[in-house]
C-alpha cells in the first residue's frame, strides 16, 4: 500500500453515483464538483463504478475517463477504490490494471455477474484468489450475500479475506453469519478494514465492531453518517439511533419512499438541485416522479445543514 493512499482507521467511503451528460458521456465538470463536495463532507474514500456508479453498464472507455478524472481532481486526498468485478480472473485483472493505470488505490471485486458450467460454483474461491494474486492493486471484497444473483458461500468469503492482498470488505449481505465471520477474520488480521454497506442500520454494524462504512448515499448523508460513527464510538447508542432515524427519512425522501422506487433518478435529481450534477440521466432507466421531486424540495429545506455542512 506504500504507493497508494491508505485506508483510514475509521473509514467513511461514498459509493458514489457517476454524473452523465444528456448524451450519456462522463460529465467532467460535475465530476470535479463531486470530488470537491465529498471533501467538504469529510468523506475519506470513494468507491466508484459500483452499482450506484453504474459501472457494470458503462463502456470501458467511460470507466477510464471517470477513474482518471476522479483521481486527478482528488490528488491523493481520499482513497479511491474502483469496482473491477467481471466473469473471469483474466478480465478482473485487466479491469484492475486499467484502474491502476489511471491512478486508483484499491480494486474492489464482487461476485461474478454470471457463472456457467457444473463446477462453476465450486471454483469460485479459485476465481477470487487468482484475481487477487494477479491484481496490480490491493483488493477489496464486496459481499452482497444472498442479495446477489451469484451466491458466494460465506466460507469462501472468509477464506478470501485472509489473503494478505485483501485490505477491505464492504458487507451489504445483512447476514448475521457473514458479519460474525468478517469480525473473526479481522481479529486474525487487524489491518483488514471491515465496512458496512447497510446505510439503513449503521448502529447494528458499528456497534458490533465494524471499522467503518461504504454508503451509496454518502454523497448527501455523509456528514450525518460521520456523526453517527462518532456517537457510537462515544457509546451514545440512543443518540446514534436518533440520527439514524433522521438519515432514513432523508434517504426515503430522495429514493422515492421505502420501496426505493426512484433510486438513481431521485439521487441524481437531488445532486442537480444541490448544484453538483447537471442531469439526473441514468443508464438503468429510473424515472423521477413528481412526488419524489416534491419530497426532495422538502428535504433540501429541512436538512440543509446535513447536505451542505459548514454552509
Amino acid at each position: 500500500m506504500t504507493a497508494h493512499t491508505p485506508i483510514a482507521a475509521r473509514p467513511l467511503w461514498s459509493a458514489t453515483p457517476t454524473p452523465l451528460t444528456e448524451g450519456l458521456q462522463i460529465d467532467l465538470d460535475s465530476t470535479a464538483r463531486l470530488v470537491d463536495h465529498h471533501l467538504r463532507l469529510g468523506v475519506d474514500g470513494l468507491f466508484i463504478l459500483g452499482s450506484c456508479g453504474e459501472g457494470p453498464w458503462l463502456p470501458r472507455e467511460a470507466h477510464r475517463t471517470f477513474i482518471r478524472e476522479v483521481c486527478r481532481r482528488n490528488d491523493g486526498r481520499m482513497t479511491i477504490g474502483v469496482q473491477v468485478t467481471d466473469n473471469s480472473a483474466p478480465r478482473i485483472i485487466e479491469n484492475a490494471r486499467i484502474a491502476a493505470d489511471e491512478g486508483a488505490d484499491v480494486a474492489i471485486m464482487a461476485a461474478p455477474f454470471k457463472l456457467m458450467g457444473p463446477l462453476a460454483t465450486s471454483k469460485l474461491q479459485g476465481l477470487y484468489l487468482d484475481a487477487i494474486e494477479g491484481s496490480p492493486l490491493p483488493m477489496g471484497i464486496y459481499d452482497l450475500g444472498e442479495r446477489d444473483k451469484t451466491l458466494v458461500p460465506p466460507e469462501v468469503i472468509s477464506e478470501v479475506l485472509r489473503h494478505p492482498k485483501v485490505v477491505a470488505l464492504k458487507d451489504s449481505s445483512a447476514s448475521d453469519e457473514r458479519q460474525a465471520n468478517a469480525l473473526a477474520v479481522r481479529a486474525e488480521r487487524p489491518e483488514l478494514r471491515i465496512m458496512s454497506g447497510d446505510e439503513f442500520d449503521l448502529p447494528k454494524y458499528l456497534g458490533a465492531g465494524y471499522d467503518g462504512l461504504v454508503l451509496g448515499g454518502a454523497i448527501f448523508n455523509g456528514a450525518l453518517a460521520r456523526q453517527i460513527m462518532d456517537a457510537i464510538a462515544a457509546g451514545e447508542m440512543e443518540r446514534a439511533q436518533q440520527m439514524q432515524d433522521r438519515m432514513n427519512t432523508l434517504m426515503w425522501d430522495v429514493y422515492g419512499g421505502k420501496t426505493i422506487s426512484t433510486w438513481l433518478a431521485g439521487l441524481k435529481h437531488l445532486l442537480v438541485r444541490m448544484g453538483i450534477f447537471s442531469t439526473h440521466v441514468n443508464l438503468l432507466g429510473y424515472d423521477l416522479t413528481d412526488d419524489c421531486a416534491a419530497a426532495i424540495e422538502t428535504a433540501l429545506e429541512r436538512d440543509r445543514e446535513i447536505l451542505f455542512p459548514g454552509g
